[in-house]
């Protein structure tokens, strides 16, 4: 096989053949290897991303309860707020009712028609 201008002999092909066979062994044999390394890459690099998709979801839900936290104080401020104002109008109501009583009062002594 040497040569390149003589005809190849049965000898020729079955070295040929044997060559042949043992680099497909060897591509099969790195692939295989190549292939194994990959697949542990990838598992790494999909832990690291559930690792880091983890971390992200846990952070979002601390801005959520901190948010929610700022908000009920808020509505606690603002509750004692409102029931403050409720009370301070019940109050004015009562004066103004007070008020209205004793005008009618007054009214009835001189003897004036009511406003209307």
């Amino acid at each position: 096989m040497e040569n390149g201008s003589q005809p190849a002999t049965k000898a020729d092909l079955g070295e040929l053949r044997g060559e042949v066979e043992q680099f497909r062994s060897e591509v099969k044999q790195e692939f295989a290897q190549f292939r194994s390394e990959v697949k542990q890459e990838f598992e790494q690099v999909r832990s690291e991303f559930h690792h880091e998709f983890d971390d992200l979801r846990e952070t979002i839900r601390d801005s959520q309860t901190e948010i929610l936290r700022a908000f009920y104080g808020y509505a606690q401020t603002t509750d004692v707020k409102l029931k403050e104002r409720e009370a301070v109008d019940v109050a004015l109501s009562q004066r103004l009712t007070a008020v209205e009583s004793r005008l009618l009062e007054v009214e009835k002594r001189l003897n004036l028609p009511p406003a209307a």
